[in-house]
Order: C-alpha cells, then structure tokens, then sequence
C-alpha cells in the first residue's frame, strides 16, 4: 500500500512558538471508517519507523491479526521530523527554497500530535477508539491523551514514560556525538552525517536489547576466533541498514524530541498531568527493557485514573514491543474484556 499525503497550506505553529509556513504528512490507511465513526484505531510509531505499520508490526496489525482492516479503520501517521514523507530537516523551506537541514526548527512530541490532530479533521474522525504506541510512539499516544482527554476512548501504552529519564538522554546524546563526529553532517546534503549515524545506530542498539540477547544471538562457536566476531558484524550491518533508509539530520532532531518528552510541562508537574487522562487506559512494560526500565510502566499505571498494568518477561528488551506481538495481542484481548474503572488490575504475561 502507497503512502498517502495530506497537504495543510495553514502551516502549523510550533510549542517553541516557531512557525512552520507549510506542513505536509504522509500517512497510511487500512479498512473503513464506519457508519458511526466508532472504529479507529490510530497507531502512533517510533523513533525510525514509518506509517506502513502492517509492514513492521506484524503479527498485532495485519489482515489476518488482531487489529485488522475488516474490524477496524486504522490510521499511522508519519510524524513530524520523520525521514517518510513529513515535513522534516530535507524538506524544502518556502522561505529559502533549499532544504532546511540544520535549520529546522526545534520540534516536540506536542508538535507531533497537533499534526497528528489537524490530519484526524482532515479524515473526518471524531472520536478515536484505540490510540496505541511503542517507546516514542506511546510518548506520543500519551500526550495526545492529556491534550484531548474526551476523543480518546482506549489508550495503549507500551514501553514507555511520562517523562524522557536522564539515563535515555544520555544515550541519545551519544548518539548525537557520534553524528557530530562526522564532519559531512554539517555539508548540509542528504546523506550528510551518514557514518556517525552508523556509529549513532550501534549505540542505540545496545539500548534497545540488552547483555542477555547478545550473549545468545551473538555467541561464538569457535573458541580460537580472535577477530571479526558475530558482534561485530551485527553492529556494522545494523548500521548500515539504517543508513540506507534513513539520514542523519531526521535522525538527530527525532533524538531531541524524545529527551523533550515532559508530560507535566506546563500542567503544574507530571502527576497532575496524567491525571488529566480520561481513556482507559493499558500499559504494559517489559521486564528486561533497558532503555525505558519497567518502573517508568508502572510509574504511568499508578497515576492514570482508569489503567491496567501487564509485564511482559521478554527474551528481547525494548525491542520485545516489536517482537512479542502474541503476547501482546492475548493482553490487549484480555484488557477489553476487564472493567478498569476505579479499579487497579493487574495482568501478567510471560514470554
């Protein structure tokens, strides 16, 4: 299926209090929206992916899984700053006619969702069934749940945090001294910065899994090995692959999205904040997560009004949200069948 493109002349006035002249997102649909407008489903991605989510979360989104297009109408917005089709640092600036670069302007995960609000208009929905995100993508998920507590009936949160920690700040500052390393990211040129993002992507990595998944995907057989280890051959082609379909400077300003991420700013502090939440709500946390520690779940189900909490006992890390998708699609189930209302429910899974 082809990315779509809604294209909103307006321009769009950032939380900094920037304007951007012209915004433009790309987006996927799946299925119909019902008579009743009753059936959205609306899948907010992460930090690298795209708004092809039957592409990379199969297993939960699909023809033939839970969330499908003959049930619901679902909707994945590429978001702002992303490198796959909205508005981001290569886009055109009206103002100069040469892409932005390291003159975009500062974004935040509240600038995401208010596009994410305008193309919801342009769709014509209303209200919103499911709004469901993974690490950056439930950041997202749960800002736009404090911003429009009534539209938002059911909210998933998996993976993820109130507020960014000190801990993955840090991780995305070394990633973007590993970008700045690379003098071609200040060429100003579509493949600028590419082989600090290389070495940006192998830090990553080892956020997003953890000593336990290395030690066994990565185990050698051969104990004379003294170089060119399984190790590091999985770093080098992971980065590579990134670098392939994505640049440096998407890459850079996603990072500072994230370490923004502050649910309580502005809102008199983060519990007040998510006490503003009206969805019922699940969250659900990975015990081996490294980079979004599961305390950081548990934290966000302690403080929203009507929520249930579900562990996941992954093999996999952070990545598990991407991976453990029948896990995940047995406590979704298992959620829409529990009354969460004044109640705190737990629900435990294992791997």
């Amino acid at each position: 299926m082809n990315t779509q493109t809604f294209k909103y002349k307006q321009g769009i006035k950032l939380e900094s209090g920037k304007q951007l002249a012209e915004l433009e997102i790309g987006f996927h649909t799946y299925g119909k929206l019902s008579k009743n407008k009753d059936n959205v489903v609306w899948v907010c991605h992460a930090l690298t992916a795209n708004s092809d989510v039957f592409d990379w979360w199969k297993g939960l989104f699909g023809p033939a899984d839970h969330f499908n297009p003959d049930e619901h109408f679902i909707v994945c917005a590429n978001i702002l700053g992303s490198a796959y089709g909205t508005t981001s640092p290569l886009s055109f600036n009206p103002a100069t006619g040469l892409p932005y670069y390291l003159a975009f302007p500062q974004i935040t995960v509240r600038d995401m969702v208010k596009a994410h609000q305008l193309l919801a208009e342009h769709l014509g929905i209303e209200d919103i069934k499911i709004v469901i995100g993974g690490s950056l993508g439930g950041q997202q998920a749960l800002e736009w749940a404090i911003m429009e507590p009534e539209r938002i009936k059911n909210l998933i949160l998996i993976a993820t945090n109130a507020r960014h920690s000190p801990w993955g700040i840090a991780f995305n500052e070394s990633q973007r001294m590993a970008i700045a390393a690379d003098r071609s990211f200040y060429a100003n040129k579509p493949d600028g910065g590419a082989k600090g993002m290389k070495a940006a992507r192998s830090i990553a990595l080892l956020s997003y899994r953890g000593y336990k998944t290395y030690g066994i995907t990565q185990q050698e057989e051969n104990d004379k090995k003294v170089d060119d280890f399984k190790a590091s051959s999985y770093q080098n082609y992971q980065g590579d692959k990134l670098v392939k379909r994505f640049n440096a400077y998407s890459y850079w300003y996603l990072s500072k999205v994230m370490d923004s991420h502050n649910a309580g700013r502005g809102r008199h502090g983060v519990e007040k904040a998510l006490s503003l939440i009206k969805s019922r709500t699940l969250v659900i946390g990975i015990k081996s997560d490294v980079l979004f520690p599961i305390e950081e779940q548990q934290y966000l189900f302690r403080h929203i009004p009507k929520a249930a909490f579900a562990e996941v006992d992954s093999f996999y890390g952070h990545d598990g949200f991407l991976i453990e998708t029948e896990i995940l699609t047995n406590i979704i189930i298992s959620f829409f069948k529990t009354d969460v209302k004044g109640k705190i429910i737990d629900l435990q899974q294992s791997a």
